[in-house]
């Protein structure tokens, strides 16, 4: 089954830390480029990190210096790593595939950050 499965949200106070955790199944997973999005209540989805296949990787200004996306191809999975959180990342993440024109995305994962 090609699926993507996030894990690891949930509720923190400002200025700690949560990993997320995207499992992947169905896809040959060390040849697709991974990222993480979010979405605020009301606004759109926008862009956190993404990893290319060979590992560089790319952030949201917002994000750079506090949230780390890494990748563990033995074990098709895409981790985020964020600290320092603040209210302001609070949204539903979604992790994100892509292999030329195939893109999957998973179900989302709330993380909440309280002030």
């Amino acid at each position: 089954q090609v699926q993507l499965v996030e894990s690891g949200g949930g509720l923190v106070q400002a200025g700690g830390s949560l990993r997320l955790s995207c499992a992947a199944s169905g896809i040959i997973f060390g040849i697709n480029a991974m990222g993480w999005y979010r979405q605020a209540p009301g606004k759109q989805r926008e862009l956190v990190a993404t990893i290319t296949s060979y590992g560089r990787t790319n952030y949201v200004d917002s994000v750079k210096g506090r949230f780390t996306i890494s990748r563990d191809n033995a074990k098709d999975t895409v981790y985020l790593q964020m600290n320092n959180l603040k209210p302001e990342d609070t949204a539903v993440y979604f992790c994100n595939s892509q292999y030329g024109p195939r893109v999957l995305w998973g179900q989302g994962t709330q993380v909440t950050v309280s002030s």
